[in-house]
């Protein structure tokens, strides 16, 4: 069977048997098919010429194409997951990416906001307005549950339940967990959803589908994960926040804001969703230069 075949079983399994995303199995398509085409053009078309070799050539080339270490990492471990499959199908005798070797990077510290620069980003839109509102009620939620930008613009309204004062996040890999959410967020939400209800209705147009979602675009269908990205970077320019503020640093902030007021790692780990503890233990360094940046600032000896 020829490597695009192959990839397509392959791509299959991960769809059926482990519920990964629609985004997780394009990232796998694309690196992995990145992977088929630098073979095809050395002559290599089936899965038994796969070797050390061609990998660490494959490896080779994008580099000099200008692709980074984490990059590189990512499209690694996409040929380990697609050479063990092989393995197990019984189509490859060995692994040839078990003695390739795994660019090496700095691990970049996430940079969360300050407490402050959080209130006076979530203060800034305006409440006299449905999108002011909509967007206030995203943002808080976003910090007060630490959701990923995918999970939030995918709530339901059945998702939301301000008389538990929760929120259920459709995770990774088709994994659910239920997020406590603070009394603000809950205002805030609810102001939103009572001044949505009240709305003179007016004609929009629907996707099959998306009736029910918490956060719709403006024109009534699901708001896409640029759209989220423009709505934070907006709001955060007119707050006068410096550096490049994106959705995903409201859930740094949720994270270290946690750890810096005394939670466990392994409760916020839950409240992110982490499979792994080592992801959430990012954060612990985070929180440990917080305190040497505030030491240096504030004691006269530092």
């Amino acid at each position: 069977m020829r490597l695009d075949a192959q990839l397509d079983v392959y791509l299959n399994h991960l769809r059926v048997e482990r519920a990964l995303s629609p985004n997780t199995l394009a990232a796998y398509g694309r690196d992995l098919n990145d992977l088929i085409s630098f073979a095809e053009q050395r002559g290599v078309t089936t899965a038994e010429n796969l070797d050390l070799g061609l990998l660490s050539g494959w490896l080779g080339t994008l580099a000099q194409r200008g692709i980074g270490p984490r990059s590189a990492a990512r499209h690694l471990s996409a040929a380990r997951g697609f050479a063990r499959f092989l393995r197990r199908e019984g189509v490859l005798e060995g692994d040839p990416t078990e003695l390739a070797a795994r660019p090496r990077f700095g691990r970049r510290l996430p940079r969360p906001l300050a407490e402050a620069e959080m209130l006076r980003l979530i203060e800034t839109p305006d409440p006299g307005k449905l999108r002011g509102l909509r967007d206030r009620a995203m943002m808080s939620l976003a910090y007060a549950a630490g959701l990923r930008v995918s999970e939030l613009i995918g709530l339901r309204l059945g998702d939301f339940d301000a008389e538990r004062g929760v929120v259920a996040a459709h995770g990774k890999g088709g994994k659910h967990r239920l997020v406590p959410i603070g009394q603000i967020a809950l205002d805030h939400v609810s102001a939103y959803l009572e001044a949505r209800r009240t709305e003179p209705k007016r004609k929009r147009r629907k996707s099959p589908g998306t009736q029910n979602l918490l956060f719709p675009s403006p024109r009534g269908g699901r708001l896409t994960r640029q759209g989220f990205w423009k709505i934070v970077g907006t709001y955060a320019r007119i707050a006068g926040i410096g550096g490049r503020v994106h959705p995903h640093r409201l859930r740094h902030s949720f994270a270290t804001h946690l750890l810096s007021g005394g939670a466990d790692l392994r409760s916020v780990q839950t409240l992110l969703g982490h499979a792994d503890l080592a992801t959430t233990e990012i954060y612990t360094q985070v929180t440990r230069d917080h305190v040497k940046r505030a030491h240096r600032r504030s004691h006269p000896r530092a």
